[in-house]
């Protein structure tokens, strides 16, 4: 078995989810006793998000950076980053490391593509929905078609990760307010919707809605098993 490398905090309300997810499913595949080997650096999510908010995407790669030479010096034979907004500065990370890099938007578009879906609904932070990184990646690369909500709805589900999500609370209201979201992009013809943030499957589940979710925390995390477990 390999050892994953997790690099999270953003925020550790899902970073415990990573550490679950592989954990349960590296048990589930080889039985027994078995967990998965993985180290993880939690940064401070304060710090980070800081940042976001000045755009300072420059001095946020380089605290990134540094923690994920931090997790190969620890032993990880792949790198994990635990967030869908922090994949914007992805490929600066990439140049400071020579583990493998395991891009949280590659297992959701092929799970997304494996169910024969091609328009999809995107969920997450505003940054994550408004700007090319992450749409970019799943237009350019894997060939989706993307539907986002309007303005008012982004910023909705923004204020709902940052305000709550990531503070630990689930409040009833605000899964209602994701659920309708979910509908006007289903009634825009979305055939499924990404739950492009690492918290929002603490609030959205399957079931939730008569279109299939992705939760990219799960998927990301099951693609960190499937390398690890890979011969």
């Amino acid at each position: 078995m390999k050892t994953i490398g997790l690099l999270g905090g953003m925020s550790w309300e899902s970073s415990l989810e990573y550490y679950r997810i592989v954990n349960e499913l590296v048990r589930g595949r080889l039985g027994g006793h078995s967990s998965a080997k993985c180290v993880m650096y939690s940064v401070d999510f304060a710090e980070i998000e800081r940042f976001q908010n000045a755009g300072d995407w420059t001095e946020a790669a380089y605290v990134l950076a540094a923690a994920g030479q931090g997790v190969q010096a620890a032993g990880a034979d792949c790198l994990v980053l635990c967030t869908n907004t922090m994949h914007k500065i992805a490929g600066e990370i990439i140049s400071q490391i020579s583990i493998p890099f395991i891009h949280i938007a590659d297992p959701t578009a092929e799970k997304i593509k494996a169910a024969g879906i091609q328009k999809i609904g995107l969920l997450g932070t505003d940054f994550t929905m408004s700007q090319a990184f992450y749409k970019g990646r799943l237009v350019q690369e894997h060939g989706l078609d993307v539907l986002i909500p309007n303005e008012e709805n982004r910023a909705t589900v923004h204020r709902i990760i940052y305000e709550e999500l990531v503070m630990g609370e689930i409040k009833p209201e605000s899964k209602e307010a994701y659920i309708q979201i979910i509908n006007e992009l289903i009634a825009d013809g979305a055939e499924g919707i990404i739950l492009g943030c690492t918290e929002i499957g603490l609030l959205v589940q399957d079931g939730d809605c008569d279109k299939p979710l992705f939760d990219t925390t799960f998927l990301h995390a099951e693609a960190a098993v499937d390398f690890a477990l890979n011969d």
